[in-house]
Parts: C-alpha cells; structure tokens; sequence
C-alpha cells in the first residue's frame, strides 16, 4: 500500500512537473493550439473580435487545465472560464453552428495531448512512469474538455434561444410597421428585416386547424420547402401570427407578375395540396415593391379569413385569384350571421343546406355568370341545353319568384354560398324537400 501511494505520489509530482514547464511557456503552447483551431474551424474566427475572442477563450482553458492539474483540483469543480461562455454567445449570435464550437474544443483537445506526449518525452522519466503521467494527464484533460463542452454547448443553446426569439420579435414587429402604411426607409427596413422588399412579392398564410404539435415550426418548415421548389430571389421571410398561424412572403423575380405570376400561385396550390400534415393555406397574387408587400397579404389574408369562416375542406388551399374568392371575402367578412339572414332572404328554400339545393345553386350560378347563356353554362357543366333549361327553371321554382327585377342579389348570394357553404345555408325546415 505504501509503495502504491509512494507510486501515485510519483505520478502526481511528475505530471506537476509537465503542466509547469508546458506552463512556462504558455504563449507557446497556447499559440500552437490556436492556430490549429483558427486553421480546421474558421468559422470560430469569422472577424477580429471573434478571433481575440478565441485567443483569450484558449489561453483561459489551458490555464484552467494546468492549474487543476498542478493544485489537483477535480474537474466537477471547475467552472468554464467567462471568457470561454462569452464565446459561445458571440458564436450563437452569429448563427455559427454548435457543431462548430465543440469541434473547436475537441481539436484543441487533440493538440493538447500531442504537446503534453512531447514534453514527457523530453523529461525523460522511466517508461513505467512516463506511461503513468501519460494516462494521467490525459485523462484529466478529457474530463476537462468534456465538462467544458457540456457547459459552453449549454450556455450556446440557451443563447441561441433567447437570441432567436429577441431578433425575431423585432423582425415582427418592423414588418408590422410595413403592413401599417407607416412612411419608411426601404433600404433601411429590407436590411432590418432581412428581406428584398423591391422584389415582386407573393404573400401566403399558412395554419393548422388542429391542435397538437409544434405548428409554428411545421408552418415555417413548409415554407422553405415551397422557396426551395420556386426561382426565389433570396430565403423567404415568415413572421408568427399566433401559435398556429404563419404569415410569409416569397420574393420573385420582378417578371413574375401577369400570367407567370398565375403559374407561381398555381404552383403554391400544388405543394400545398400535397404536403405533409396538410397545412391550410392562403395565397396572395404576386405584386411588386413594398406596396404589392402589403396588398398580396392583404389578399391573403382575406383569404385566410373567408376559409376559417366556412370550415370547408374544399378550401383548404385559396388563392386571392380564385373567381369570386375575394368578393366573397368583402361581402361575407366578420358577420356571417348577417350573411345568412340575407342569403335567405336572397334565395328563399333555395338557400336550404341540402344536396338537392346545391346542385340547384350551382346550376344556377353558372348560368348567370356565363351572361343567361343556356348554350354556354350547358357546356361548362356538360349538360345538354334542354337539361339546363330545366334545371335553371327549377332553381327559380324553388326560390319562389323571379330572378329578373334582383338579378345582381340573387348572384352575389350565390357566390356566397359557393364560398362560405353551411356557414350561409340554411338548416333543412319540415316540409322542405
């Protein structure tokens, strides 16, 4: 026992010895470990204040290491180095990966050992001795860096959290400073929000009715896969409306307006019928500047509000452009139950929430909006004209009156009813078929 402890003893002067004269060289020592680091990750020195950072990050580590070494200080007790925590502040502010930081100390680590294994060479000591002080120091030094890691990556995360959620309340609300109109500096505001605002915009918002999940996050996730099937110009910028709801905007290119503007919307519509979780989805139409940033969410928007209203599953995804959508939007707005009263008193028995009255509705809505064509809506609808004839005369019958003296009422009505569905019907009363 007492040549055991004599042996520790041994051991423990000898690895003192190492840590002091690796420490009386420690500009050295740490030069080399840092230009190895600054050399693999450079991403850790990316201007010179993070760059002095690292210097003073690596001179307090390998301080901190020789230290614990030289008074026998257990690692548990050891805290990182202020210094080392501000680092990876900085590096999380600047968005530089956590992979990259713990990298960083797993290279200094390595560079470390390798000047530790040259100076037990250089001292000489015993094999059985040198072997000992060897397997001593680094198993110090691999508890230091591990324990070390644990609590930059630590400090890192809650950092990075804390700094998203800083910039991104402040992206929010500049941008809800453009969609107020206020008078602003655009180049000042794109650099603010990080996004072209004298590009051509086309605005989307973008929810999940259920609950459950983090949707905020399958939200933003579906947007950049949609910027990543599209010619955008730069990342697309999403702005949290609530804790389901997204709002976003794609840049484009400024020819994306007219008809390839239609293809880009169309586009949209197809990502979104078929993506995952099958997100609801509004659509502005493509717009440029900040004036068409603002008019495209306006759009959608409207959008958005006219499919939570009606509930339908048929408008899951909507486009401003869809023929009629944004009329409906206007006219139907926050009072749908003045909507319904008035689509009943509009159409009477016809307004009744059946499939009978549907296909009635949508008959007659057809031929009014192809000019009272029987010839034209009968081709629209694949009926042969004497079929439509019928049906158009049966709509009338089951409103009760004529559709002449109200024409105009009897069509904004319908288009309601296409749009906003059970939410402007009626309920089926005795007697009605």
């Amino acid at each position: 026992m007492t040549d055991q402890r004599a042996d520790q003893s041994a051991v423990a002067q000898a690895a003192i010895g190492i840590s002091q004269r690796l420490y009386d060289h420690l500009a050295e020592t740490i030069g080399v470990i840092e230009d190895l680091v600054a050399r693999e990750s450079p991403e850790l020195t990316g201007d010179s204040p993070l760059l002095q950072l690292l210097h003073e990050t690596v001179a307090a580590n390998v301080d901190a290491y020789f230290s614990a070494i030289r008074h026998n200080i257990p690692v548990a007790e050891i805290a990182a180095p202020p210094v080392a925590l501000e680092h990876a502040r900085r590096l999380a502010q600047r968005g530089v990966p956590v992979n990259a930081l713990v990298r960083g100390y797993r290279l200094g680590h390595s560079e470390a050992l390798r000047l530790v294994l040259e100076e037990i060479r250089a001292a000489e000591l015993e094999p059985d001795l040198s072997l000992s002080v060897l397997g001593t120091m680094s198993t110090l030094m691999f508890g230091y860096i591990d324990e070390m890691s644990q609590q930059v990556v630590a400090v890192y995360q809650a950092e990075r959290e804390r700094w998203l959620e800083s910039r991104n309340a402040v992206r929010a609300l500049r941008v809800r400073e453009i969609l107020a109109g206020e008078s602003l500096d655009v180049d000042a505001m794109t650099t603010a929000i990080r996004y072209p605002l004298r590009r051509t915009h086309v605005a989307v918002v973008v929810w999940y009715p259920e609950a459950g999940g983090d949707k905020l996050a399958a939200a933003e996730g579906f947007i950049k896969q949609l910027a990543d099937t599209l010619a955008v110009h730069g990342p697309p910028l999403f702005v949290p409306a609530d804790s389901t709801t997204g709002w976003a905007w794609l840049p484009l290119p400024s020819a994306a307006g007219g008809d390839p503007g239609a293809d880009v919307v169309q586009h949209i519509r197809a990502c979104a019928q078929t993506a995952d979780g099958e997100p609801w989805v509004a659509i502005g139409d493509p717009l440029p500047g900040v004036e068409g940033f603002r008019r495209s969410h306006q759009q959608a928007l409207a959008a958005h509000t006219l499919a939570v209203a009606s509930g339908a599953a048929a408008n899951r995804v909507t486009a401003a452009g869809d023929p009629g959508l944004s009329a409906a939007a206007l006219l139907g707005g926050d009072n749908l139950a003045a909507a319904r009263a008035w689509v009943t008193e509009v159409l009477g028995p016809l307004a009744c929430d059946t499939e009978g009255d549907e296909r009635l509705r949508d008959t007659l809505r057809v031929f009014l909006r192809t000019g009272s064509s029987f010839k034209a809506a009968g081709e629209q609808l694949h009926f042969h004209v004497n079929t439509m004839k019928y049906r158009v005369q049966r709509a009338i019958e089951r409103r009760g009156r004529p559709i002449a003296e109200d024409r105009l009422d009897v069509e904004i009505a319908l288009l309601l009813c296409q749009w906003y569905g059970t939410s402007v019907l009626s309920p089926l009363s005795p007697g009605d078929e």
